[in-house]
């Protein structure tokens, strides 16, 4: 059994990267330079279900910050994920000649000062209890194992005009090539599991859409699929991509086996088939997910109007 959740954590971090959509991190860049140009102070981030930071690390890579001072907070539940946090910002670092100082940890570099501090909390419970009006909160593949009637508490704290982001949202498809048998069994079972976890839904994303273009307070501003794909290029997987598959196998042998126990005699042979393609960089796979964008407009707690944002 693949054991180390942090591993997996960064083994993903190129899985991410191909399937984030690339339009939407576009917008997501020229909105936040509009709010820092507008802005008096730094620019105020939250990040919910933060992992160990492989986010922020991506969004210094790709630019999205804009140049000047950013306040980060990540935010996690699980302790282990917080305590490697800094580690992995250090590491990155590292690997960027960037300055690093601790206490807060801050990346600095020629025309941004980046202060991070990393939280352990739950997700609702922490934007129930901050205090801080936030221009941007992040969660990425959060939604899917949240329950959606707290997205408007989610959202509190967001400041005037502030965004939301939340890709890599689960949206009901887990498929494996080349095809087995057991296939649609393996996917309904290992689907049926996440529905049955408090606020688990294995068709989240399709929910979640609707909600947001519902819901009172806030827009919509664009939304993107980003299916991962992972598939053997020229006879391997790309950099630690094999882990990130082994890793998800057991999550299904985990999930499958815990809602059909011994009444699915199938999975073991559909499983040692999977690992053998995997071990030979056989294996393709693929999930379905969407990302989204949107705005808030007013304030959620009172209802006051905030002024409208220039819009790119």
């Amino acid at each position: 059994m693949t054991k180390s959740f942090q591993r997996y954590l960064r083994a993903k971090r190129t899985v991410d990267d191909r399937a984030l959509d690339r339009r939407l991190v576009k917008l997501l860049r020229e909105q936040l330079a509009d709010r820092a140009t507008d802005s008096d102070g730094p620019l105020r981030i939250l990040e919910i279900g933060a992992g160990i930071g492989t986010m922020l690390a991506r969004f210094l890579d790709w630019d999205v910050l804009p140049a000047g001072e950013v306040h980060y907070t990540a935010v996690d539940l699980q302790s282990e994920n917080v305590a490697r946090l800094p580690d992995h910002i250090r590491n990155w670092a590292a690997d960027r000649q960037m300055s690093v100082r601790d206490g807060p940890l801050v990346l600095d570099s020629e025309n941004r000062r980046v202060e991070i501090e990393a939280v352990q909390a739950d997700a609702v419970a922490h934007a129930t209890g901050t205090d801080g009006e936030y221009d941007l909160l992040v969660g990425a593949a959060l939604l899917d194992i949240l329950d959606r009637r707290e997205l408007p508490t989610l959202l509190d704290p967001l400041a005037p005009g502030g965004l939301y982001y939340f890709p890599l949202t689960f949206d009901g498809a887990t498929r494996f090539q080349p095809s087995h048998p057991a296939d649609r069994t393996v996917e309904r079972l290992y689907h049926e599991h996440m529905d049955g976890k408090q606020g688990g839904d294995s068709r989240a994303g399709s929910d979640v859409l609707g909600r947001l273009q519902r819901l009172d307070g806030t827009t919509l501003s664009a939304v993107a699929g980003s299916d991962w794909v992972v598939r053997p290029i020229d006879g391997s997987y790309p950099a630690d991509e094999a882990y990130f598959l082994r890793y998800i196998l057991d999550t299904i042998e985990d999930a499958v086996g815990e809602v059909a126990g011994r009444d699915f005699e199938g999975l073991a042979d559909w499983l040692a088939g999977r690992r053998e393609q995997v071990a030979a960089a056989e294996l393709l796979y693929h999930t379905h997910q969407l990302d989204f964008l949107g705005r808030a407009v007013t304030r959620r707690s009172s209802g006051e109007s905030w002024p409208s944002p220039r819009m790119k």
